[in-house]
């Protein structure tokens, strides 16, 4: 995350370089999260996102473990719903359609992820992940963008459900329940607190192009994205 001193604390997004208010969370263009600062374990002073030493005391910073890569659509997508997605892709594509966004993250990732070595934590994310996963297609959901902490998924694009918004809501509850069951266990193991949040909003999109690995584009109109963000 970058921050500009002359321009009234606005955030520069790492990843598409779109100008954000100081306190965002994620990219109002590309919805990535912004990277939080680091903290200096021996002054407390915060750092820069990509420092290796503290620029107060001189003192090594904690690096946070990086984010797992991304997978292909196809990999995690049931196959029922891959045939249903490339079956109807060519009337799809083009299309406007009010769809129901869902994103879900952990809360705190960068702390958590400075107490735990990345093994522990791919394991743990890798958990937590298939939790909001199963969660998403049982309502036949599509996951558009998977992060290392979490996810963007859409209801109603590319298949249409008349109760897309219900689907969501119900996705979203069942998410939380099973994540809520699994941090008992991680507090018990690993003494960390591992909470999650999710958010959702109903908006206009219009779908582009799917691959054949289901791969999706869409331009969301409005704040569909960035309000359920």
């Amino acid at each position: 995350m970058l921050r500009d001193s002359e321009t009234g604390g606005i955030v520069l997004c790492p990843s598409c370089g779109q100008e954000n208010r100081e306190d965002a969370t994620f990219c109002g263009e590309c919805a990535a999260t912004l990277a939080a600062e680091s903290v200096c374990a021996a002054c407390g002073r915060s750092n820069p996102p990509g420092q290796k030493f503290c620029d107060g005391c001189a003192a090594q910073l904690a690096e946070p473990a990086k984010p797992a890569p991304a997978p292909e659509p196809r990999s995690y997508t049931p196959r029922h719903l891959a045939e249903k997605i490339l079956r109807d892709r060519a009337t799809l594509e083009g299309e406007r359609r009010t769809v129901t966004a869902l994103f879900a993250d952990a809360i705190g990732f960068t702390p958590l992820s400075e107490r735990l070595d990345e093994e522990e934590v791919y394991d743990l994310m890798q958990g937590c992940l298939g939790r909001m996963m199963d969660a998403v297609h049982r309502y036949e959901g599509t996951i558009t963008q998977f992060r290392g902490d979490g996810v963007m998924a859409l209801f109603g694009a590319p298949i249409a459900h008349k109760d897309a918004a219900r689907r969501a809501v119900a996705a979203a509850l069942e998410m939380q329940k099973a994540l809520d069951e699994d941090a008992a266990g991680v507090k018990k193991r690993l003494t960390i607190e591992c909470r999650f949040r999710v958010g959702l909003n109903t908006g206009p999109v219009v779908v582009g192009k799917i691959s054949d690995d289901l791969d999706m584009d869409y331009t969301a109109l409005g704040d569909t994205v960035n309000l359920a963000a």
